[in-house]
């Protein structure tokens, strides 16, 4: 036979306070004295009790719960966005739910529809965008949504960016300050943001040192199909001198193709650049040269963006895009040297 549950009432009479005492212990942000909630603290123990969150949710109108949809967590840059996403939104008595969903548009709709159900007080989206017209449902139901790493066509919606044609264009003038000649591009997913801005500031860059993109190829944010592009671009004979790979995930399969497969080294052979600067580009075994995004940065930002519209203050930018910084690593080196 199952225990009967224990009410706030029943604290509240151990605790010698008002039931709105207890309920206020266990409010994030709300006011009460240290003496009050000490009190509170160890009646509920002493009588087992745990407040009912879903409850409480529904009579205040709100969830404290934040939904974040990531489209997959092989790329090293998403678990620490997560992690330290989710810290930050338990500082102020939120929590992250997490959904995963695939790239194209289709499912993501699908799955920001059902965490509507949820009764979410915001929604975060990494990496992964909507149609313009559930874009304005949200809106229109009152819930706050940000494209984190991304952006999208509707001006309306909120971003938080690293400068993408920045970091494309520094990372294109630093291999041509190297001195490479036949400089490759290894691109992401063809409908993100994030790789129309990084290829963009990368063509920029090369043409304003007076060169073209010798070879192209498509690595989709995806490991395999990166290995797959670096076969078909180096398993030639006239093959790239350096190539920028469009982040650090594929750039790590690439390295490994060239490596043990192609038998080619890194930077003797050819320089490897990355996007991202994620924990393993410093390991020894990849030590790669990179631009990297400040996590912590953007996601301060989109906390501090997520919570002002769940507030009602509009008020604002709803665009941020953050410097980055070239990281020089032992993946490059200036062309024609040897060691």
């Amino acid at each position: 036979m199952a225990a009967e549950k224990i009410t706030s009432l029943e604290v509240a009479a151990l605790a010698g306070v008002s039931q709105s005492a207890v309920s206020r212990v266990y409010t994030p942000g709300s006011s009460v004295s240290k003496k009050t909630a000490e009190k509170v603290l160890a009646a509920a123990a002493q009588l087992g009790y745990r407040p009912n969150v879903l409850a409480r949710a529904m009579k205040s109108g709100k969830s404290r719960i934040i939904g974040l949809v990531v489209a997959y967590l092989e790329n090293y840059f998403y678990p620490e966005m997560v992690e330290r996403l989710s810290v930050e939104l338990q500082k102020v008595g939120y929590h992250v739910l997490i959904f995963l969903a695939p790239v194209n548009v289709a499912n993501v709709d699908k799955v920001v529809s059902e965490i509507m159900d949820y009764q979410v007080d915001g929604i975060v989206l990494a990496s992964v965008s909507l149609s313009s017209e559930l874009a304005a449902r949200c809106q229109s139901t009152g819930i706050p949504v940000v494209l984190f790493n991304r952006g999208h066509a509707d001006k309306n919606l909120c971003s938080v960016t690293s400068d993408n044609h920045a970091g494309g264009k520094a990372l294109a003038d630093y291999l041509c300050s190297l001195g490479h000649e036949r400089i490759a591009y290894i691109a992401g997913f063809s409908g993100a943001t994030t790789q129309i801005d990084r290829e963009a500031g990368f063509r920029a860059g090369l043409a304003e040192a007076g060169k073209e993109l010798f070879a192209r190829a498509e690595g989709n944010f995806d490991y395999r199909t990166a290995q797959a592009a670096a076969r078909e671009l180096f398993a030639t004979s006239r093959r790239p001198d350096a190539v920028f790979v469009a982040n650090d995930h594929m750039a790590f399969a690439v390295m490994d193709v060239l490596r043990f497969e192609l038998g080619l080294k890194v930077p003797e052979d050819v320089s490897v650049v990355g996007f991202d600067d994620v924990p393993p580009a410093a390991w020894p075994a990849y030590n790669l040269t990179t631009f990297r995004q400040r996590v912590n940065q953007m996601v301060a930002e989109t906390v501090a963006m997520l919570l002002a519209r769940i507030d009602g203050d509009s008020a604002g930018s709803p665009h941020v895009v953050l410097g980055g910084e070239l990281v020089i690593r032992g993946s490059t080196r200036r062309y024609g040297t040897k060691r």
